[in-house]
């Protein structure tokens, strides 16, 4: 043994804890059991129950009200009219209706649960296995005792606001729906028809692609190699809010980019839907609709942010990755006597998800 040894073993005999140090023991720690119960006022006090109930019982109608007003609101402010003060209300009171009729409830039921519902700890026994004939009854018990302790069957104001206030709270987006596909009319015969507007947008033969917002139409020269440009129809900027402007330009939005002409794929069918190496593709995604803007010049791939589809410009804008299911709509374009770029026609298939497609 080493002298380094002898006054490690010295240290170690002579080591005593210090006045404070907690040492470990072997003996168990004993089990402190749950804190005494403690009442609440709402135990207690019979008046404070009833407060609390009506309490629970007036936020859930509060919901109700606030499920009505959004509903109201869609009607009083109809973002229908193009006008950007009704656009704005619409969108402020609906959203506070929902609000307070989702707020109210989660209000209520917290409320309710920590002030009337039974707050007294008990323990339940697991069983390694069910599938007994007791199980049966002892689940019909169990809901006997949530009942009781809830006091959902007793207590008829609370039981029956909340179905109110939940059966309202849905009726707002319900009623949101109706926006996205209107009725048909004799002036417009085609606007519940979601295949047919879809297939249909202001490109035409001659219109001129223009620089979007401005609706300055764009020269073929002046597209650079591997630029992209986000581009309408000349004729849509004159078109105002109200005579459906955002409409239009959400279906006829297209995409121009500029690649070598050789580093094209081109169907036999479209090898005219290009202009030296200029092609135009729809930039609403055929996933959901998110508009495709991320454009990588090596690859030549277009990225819809929303979730990851890919397309392949150079190759009829071919589905690469992603849950998208078919390419982008191809706008066959040209060039007039100007050298300003043109739509040879309006797209030859939907544009947007594919499922409107489905029937």
């Amino acid at each position: 043994m080493t002298h380094e040894d002898d006054a490690l073993e010295h240290e170690r005999a002579s080591w005593k804890p210090s006045p404070g140090l907690a040492v470990a023991v072997s003996d168990p720690v004993e089990n402190p059991g749950l804190p005494p119960h403690r009442a609440r006022v709402t135990d207690s006090d019979p008046a404070a129950m009833k407060r609390a109930v009506r309490t629970v019982y007036t936020l859930f109608y509060l919901s109700l009200a606030g499920s009505i007003w959004a509903v109201a609101a869609y009607m009083i402010f109809p973002i229908e009219s193009g006008r950007i003060v009704d656009i704005r209300n619409n969108n402020l009171f609906i959203g506070l209706g929902i609000a307070l009729a989702l707020l109210a409830i989660g209000i209520g039921a917290i409320h309710w649960s920590k002030a009337i519902m039974s707050d007294k700890e008990f323990i339940e026994p697991r069983h390694a296995t069910r599938g007994r004939d007791a199980t049966r009854e002892a689940a019909v018990q169990g809901f006997r005792d949530a009942n009781e302790e809830s006091g959902f069957g007793r207590r008829t104001m609370i039981r029956n606001s909340l179905f109110a206030a939940l059966v309202a709270s849905v009726i707002p987006g319900i009623t949101l729906f109706r926006g996205l596909a209107p009725e048909s009319t004799p002036e417009n015969p085609h606007a519940g028809d979601p295949v047919y507007l879809l297939s249909h947008t202001m490109w035409k033969e001659g219109e001129r692609l223009a620089h979007d917002p401005s609706g300055l139409p764009i020269r073929a020269a002046d597209l650079t190699l591997g630029s992209v440009v986000q581009v309408i129809p000349e004729s849509l900027a004159s078109l105002s809010h109200h005579d459906g402007y955002l409409e239009e330009k959400a279906k006829a939005i297209v995409l121009a980019v500029r690649l070598l002409p050789e580093q094209l794929k081109e169907a036999d069918e479209r090898k005219d839907w290009s202009y030296d190496g200029i092609v135009a593709y729809s930039k609403v995604c055929t996933h959901v609709g998110c508009p495709v803007a991320l454009y990588e010049q090596q690859t030549h791939h277009l990225l819809c942010p929303c979730h990851q589809s890919q397309f392949d410009v150079s190759d009829g804008a071919a589905v690469i990755f992603g849950p998208a299911a078919r390419p982008l709509p191809q706008l066959p374009i040209t060039v007039d006597d100007e050298g300003y770029l043109v739509a040879r026609s309006d797209f030859t298939e939907p544009v947007g998800p594919s499922f409107w497609e489905r029937h």
